[in-house]
This record gives structure tokens, sequence and C-alpha cells, in this order.
């Protein structure tokens, strides 16, 4: 009877841990209320009362990962005013690594998928969003801040981004009808036209989907691991434990910041292509 007390008991008090790890995990990858800049410290963020439009519930509360963003956008600034200088000098240190990586955006991403008129043109936003991504994903690594990328409703909202890009300037450049009709490849049966139309149109909007979820998935998927790997110390409590879940905590936290890099340039690169076969349809 003890002997099965004792074991209800160890398996009572595992489930418990798992719990708070599952707990502890979620908490971190939430988007929430309150800012924890430092330990013990809780910043309360300006509630605004929601309100109903045209039978849509809008919440406009600012939330942590709002905060992210905002951050997000000024380091952007102060890195570009810091490395900012007159035309005739050379860049040198942190100046010559941006100008290396907006180069290589412009010359490997944007005109070599888009052309070199296209992509000059579209340089500038493909490069704020590289570099707006890879801040937002790097930021997650930083313990006083969260990965505001991993919030499904931002890499929707910058998949919408390039979603209006793709309309807006496909149907400047070959009209309504002309964009909705190179949907469709030429040399189609005319029978099968409207069922090819209908499936374009599908294909185009998951399209922007997939770019929506890689981003944040990946995202997510990272911090889960990393939090999962550092967890494992508080549910088992080992010194045979800790060493090895630490050891591939520091090894995954290093693999995500190599997935920042790419996935910030495969966001890039995406877009380039989706906005290239809207504006150049013989493509």
């Amino acid at each position: 009877m003890t002997m099965v007390s004792t074991t209800e008991a160890v398996a009572d008090s595992a489930a418990e841990h798992s719990e708070s790890l599952g707990g502890w995990i979620t908490h971190h990858l939430q988007n929430g209320p309150e800012w924890h800049p430092f330990p013990g410290v809780h910043l309360h963020l300006p509630h605004i009362p929601p309100f109903d439009f045209l039978g849509i519930h809008i919440d406009l509360s600012i939330t942590n990962h709002v905060v992210m963003l905002w951050f997000a956008a000024l380091f952007l600034l102060l890195m570009f005013l810091l490395a900012l200088k007159p035309a005739k000098k050379v860049q040198t240190g942190f100046g010559a690594l941006l100008e290396m990586l907006v180069i290589f955006i412009r010359d490997e991403v944007a005109i070599a998928n888009m052309g070199e008129k296209e992509g000059i043109r579209f340089t500038p936003f493909l490069v704020s969003a590289f570099f707006f991504v890879l801040v937002s994903n790097l930021m997650g690594l930083v313990p006083m801040f969260s990965t505001s990328t991993a919030n499904i409703n931002v890499t929707a909202g910058m998949a919408l981004t390039t979603f209006g890009a793709t309309q807006y300037f496909g149907i400047k450049e070959q009209g309504l009808f002309g964009y909705y009709k190179n949907l469709v490849p030429h040399g189609v049966p005319i029978l099968l036209w409207p069922l090819m139309f209908v499936i374009e149109i599908m294909g185009l909007i998951a399209k922007h989907v997939a770019l929506t979820i890689r981003l944040f998935a990946n995202m997510n998927a990272g911090h889960i691991v990393l939090f999962a790997f550092l967890g494992l110390t508080i549910l088992f409590k080992s010194y045979f434990v800790s060493p090895v879940s630490v050891g591939f905590g520091v090894f995954v936290y290093f693999l995500e910041l190599l997935v920042a890099l790419i996935q910030a340039y495969i966001f890039t690169v995406l877009s380039s292509l989706f906005i290239g076969m809207s504006v150049n349809p013989e493509h």
C-alpha cells in the first residue's frame, strides 16, 4: 500500500512539473498585456477598450509584441542613422556590413529575381522587409525582448503587405483585366479557363498563406525546442541531466541565430519572386 502511494505521488509530481514546464514555455511565447524586461519587473501596457465595427470585434490594446515591433523599428532607424555617411566617404565597420547586406539584397535577390529595372525599383521595400524580419527574429534571443515574428498576426500582416504589393503593382503594370487574365497560363482551352482561373486564384492566396505560416512556425518551433531543453533542468533537477540539457540549449541557441538570418532571407526572396511574377508576367 505504501509502495503504491509512493508511486502515485511520484507520478503526480512528475505530471505537475510537466504541466509547469509547459506553462513556462507557453508564457514565454504568448502575447499579452504585460512586458517583463527584467526578472521581477512587470510593466502593464496601456489597455484600450475594444469596440465593434461592421460586426467585427476590434481590440487595439498595446501588447508586448506591439512594443517589440516598435523597438524593431527604432533599432532599424538607429542602425542606419549610425551608418549614414556622405556618399564620397568609404563605409567602415558596422556601416560596411550594412552596405554589404543592402548590396547583396539588391543584386542577388531583387535584380536576380525581378530584372534590373524592377529590382532596383523594389530594392527599398525588400531591404526594409529583410532587416525588419532579421531584427525582429534576433530580438527574441535577447532575454529582455520577445519574438514578434512568432506571432501569426505579425507574419500575416507582413505577408499581406507583399500580397498588396503584388496586386497593386501587377494591376498598375498590366491593367485590371490584363493582370487577372495573365494568371492563367496561355494556351489553356477555353472550356478549362474558368477552372484554371479559380485554381490560380487559390494558388495566389496559398503562396502568401505559406509565407505567413513559414516564418511564424519556424520562429515558434525554435523557441519551443530551446525552452524545452532548458526546462529539463527544472523538470529533473539532476546534475547528470542539467549539463546535457544546457549544452543542447546552447547549441539550439546558436542554431536559432542562423535560422533568424535564413528566415529573413527566405521571406525576402519569396516576396521578390511573388512581386516579380506580378509585374513581369512574361517570366
